[in-house]
């Protein structure tokens, strides 16, 4: 199964969410997705999620000069983005857990069984 795939159904929530944490740019934000294990992100994936971003109106972006010289790109979200993050979240949860159940044996899937396939 391709991982590119995978990973791309889940890092436009994850970078919402860590906007949503406080205005950022680029190069935070891979640092942010590297600590949680996203090893493998690199600016060629995320400046286009960036870009969606923004155009869906989900992001902010504006350019200012770095304390370390050259001007940046600074994004923070919007309140659309935080509706956004909040339904990602919550899609997110319950795929999740269904998944799981299915993938993992957890027991809930008995229930789900004895329910006509509902939680």
């Amino acid at each position: 199964m391709d991982n590119a795939q995978l990973l791309k159904g889940v890092l436009e929530g994850c970078v919402l969410a860590i906007i949503a944490e406080g205005e950022t740019y680029g190069y935070e934000i891979i640092g942010a997705l590297e600590k949680a294990g996203f090893e493998e992100i690199g600016e060629g994936t995320l400046y286009p999620v960036l870009t969606r971003l923004d155009k869906n109106k989900l992001i902010l972006c504006r350019r200012a000069k770095s304390p370390l010289g050259p001007v940046r790109k600074y994004y923070s979200i919007t309140d659309e983005g935080t509706r956004a993050l909040n339904e990602f979240k919550e899609r997110y949860r319950k795929i999740s857990s269904s998944a799981g159940m299915i993938l993992f044996g957890d027991h809930a899937l008995d229930e789900t069984k004895r329910n006509g396939g509902k939680l």
